[in-house]
């Protein structure tokens, strides 16, 4: 069955974008809010919550601007999560644009999902 593709957007106020790829890019900034647990070995990071254990691959990092994952159990080689910093200069706002995709009927929980985990990382990095 074919994913729809979606983004969300998510507006962190005053936030340096360098604090942001932190978070989205390192092991340890991914386990401060992604993840109970991450850890990495060459381009393969492992996501650990509770008793569950998840493998991506790293698909692209592009510094200070944007990381892609692919899900290693996802078997559509077109799908995948990404996260996107851009920033404002007028505003000295800091936008993350998610990427991920969701079967029919998924996407609210999708949505919900991202929210609960962007909130966890504003409260982590003071946004």
């Amino acid at each position: 069955m074919a994913k729809e593709k979606l983004q969300f957007e998510y507006v962190f106020d005053k936030v340096s974008p360098t604090v942001l790829w932190y978070s989205i890019s390192t092991p340890i900034g991914l386990s401060d809010w992604f993840a109970d647990i991450v850890s990495s070995s060459g381009n393969v990071f492992t996501f650990q919550w509770a008793k569950v254990q998840e493998e991506a691959e790293l698909l692209s990092s592009k510094e200070m601007s944007s990381v892609r994952f692919r899900w290693a159990d996802d078997v559509q080689n077109d799908v995948y999560f990404e996260m996107k910093i851009s920033s404002n200069s007028i505003t000295g706002d800091t936008s993350l644009t998610i990427t991920d995709f969701a079967e029919k009927g998924e996407e609210k929980d999708l949505k919900d999902l991202w929210n609960t985990q962007i909130e966890k990382l504003k409260r982590k990095i003071g946004a």
